[in-house]
């Protein structure tokens, strides 16, 4: 995947990124059941949506940080070692930062 590409492609998945977000916060302001045993259960999925928007929040940051890289020219290149990052590995995960033998040394 050339430059090009992977900019289009971390372009559309930073937008279903922020569609995720926006349903995350549309699920957040919800009103809870007056039942106390559905507003148990709530509780929990109340959770789990704020474990999906912080987790959709890092990968946002991450796609963000991947087309700046790509912007200013150091898309590919190992944030550690500077040395390049395979293709196979941007392709498999277009926002990798670190090369396979970084990763292996963290």
């Amino acid at each position: 995947m050339d430059n090009q590409q992977a900019k289009q492609f971390l372009s559309n998945k930073l937008k279903k990124l922020n569609y995720r977000l926006e349903e995350v916060k549309i699920d957040v302001r919800k009103p809870h059941s007056s039942d106390s045993s559905e507003m148990a259960q709530e509780r929990e999925n109340d959770e789990v949506i704020d474990a999906i928007g912080r987790k959709t929040r890092e990968e946002i940051s991450q796609v963000r940080r991947a087309l700046a890289r790509i912007e200013d020219g150091t898309y590919g290149l190992c944030q550690q070692c500077g040395q390049t990052i395979l293709d196979d590995r941007l392709d498999a995960l277009p926002e990798a930062t670190l090369c396979l033998s970084c990763v292996q040394l963290a």
